[in-house]
């Protein structure tokens, strides 16, 4: 072969070659998430629910994988502040969004929401999911139980008031499902997540709370705060002293907290299945089980298309919560 043929030949062969590797570069990128530290952006103050599950799950996130779940407390109105930079989001996979059941609540709440939960999030997995509890301060509410608490109410409408994550959130329809249903009234006090509220219930600057489990079991295990009642038609493995809406005469009074994960809509599909494996390793390893059973909560692991589906079921249910509540922004 002419030696310049068998040069242009070679060199068309090695331009090739390296072509080849400059496409499949990006898919083997992708494939390797994560590469660098991953920010997960939680809506509320630190100290909340979200936080409760949010921290020990970084934890595990970083020993399995070796690199960090950076927790980013974004907190104001409602969650929605949060959530609305979240959607903002590069969908690179390195920036995700921890969400709550006060998200599917919100768009029934807030009649201007600067982004879509079902259209500008991709829906990854369900982390965490635990009734909620009716919490009082020992010093300001001294009812022996929730029957005598109930008897007080109703004797002093308007005398107590009850804290929340802010307008619109679980903890505050919580609050108004519980009026509604024992007719009673009691003054709503909005704060700028559960973390602030909950320090103000422990320092007996507000009477009390409807709250996550999550968030207040440790408070309720030290005394700071005593719990009357859990929602549902089950007492809490965790707290089984404690009894249970259904057997107090409250049978429809069933308010559950859940947690899940997103990330930005236009996230490659590939690095969605690695966040939701390396998310799911998280939360079932034993420290995250010990941390998750110490809270009353269960892992659903509902992930991708069930857990959209499971958010939009609960978008809905929440939409007539609010319409038959009167509910409203304070």
């Amino acid at each position: 072969m002419n030696p310049s043929i068998q040069r242009r030949t070679v060199l068309r062969a090695a331009l090739a070659t390296a072509a080849a590797g400059a496409w499949q570069a990006p898919t083997h990128a992708q494939t390797t998430w994560p590469a660098k530290a991953v920010t997960l952006i939680v809506p509320f103050p630190a100290g909340g629910g979200t936080d409760a599950f949010a921290r020990p799950m970084a934890a595990q996130f970083a020993r399995l994988t070796g690199k960090q779940l950076i927790i980013d407390n974004r907190g104001g109105a409602g969650g929605t502040l949060g959530a609305g930079i979240a959607a903002k989001a590069a969908p690179d996979g390195y920036t995700l969004f921890m969400g709550a059941v006060h998200h599917a609540i919100a768009p029934a709440m807030y009649p201007k929401l600067d982004y879509d939960l079902e259209k500008d999030f991709v829906p990854l997995i369900l982390v965490a999911s635990v009734p909620q509890v009716l919490v009082v301060n020992p010093k300001k509410v001294t009812a022996a139980n929730f029957k005598e608490f109930l008897a007080y109410v109703k004797a002093h409408p308007g005398k107590l008031n009850y804290a929340s994550a802010g307008g619109g959130t679980s903890h505050h329809l919580a609050g108004e499902l519980f009026k509604q249903q024992t007719n009673t009234f009691i003054t709503h006090i909005p704060y700028r997540g559960a973390g602030p509220a909950l320090q103000d219930l422990i320092a007996g600057n507000v009477d009390m709370m409807f709250d996550g489990l999550g968030s207040s079991a440790n408070h309720i295990k030290g005394g700071r705060i005593k719990a009357l009642m859990v929602s549902g038609n089950k007492r809490s493995p965790a707290f089984p002293d404690v009894p249970c809406a259904a057997e107090l005469g409250l049978p429809e009074y069933t308010v559950t907290t859940w947690y899940g994960i997103w990330a930005p809509k236009g996230t490659p599909a590939d690095i969605q299945a690695r966040a939701i494996e390396e998310i799911r390793r998280a939360c079932t390893t034993d420290e995250a089980k010990a941390v998750w059973a110490s809270q009353g909560a269960d892992f659903p692991n509902l992930t991708g298309a069930q857990f959209g589906a499971f958010v939009n079921g609960e978008i809905r249910k929440w939409a007539l919560v609010v319409k038959a509540s009167g509910a409203k922004l304070d």
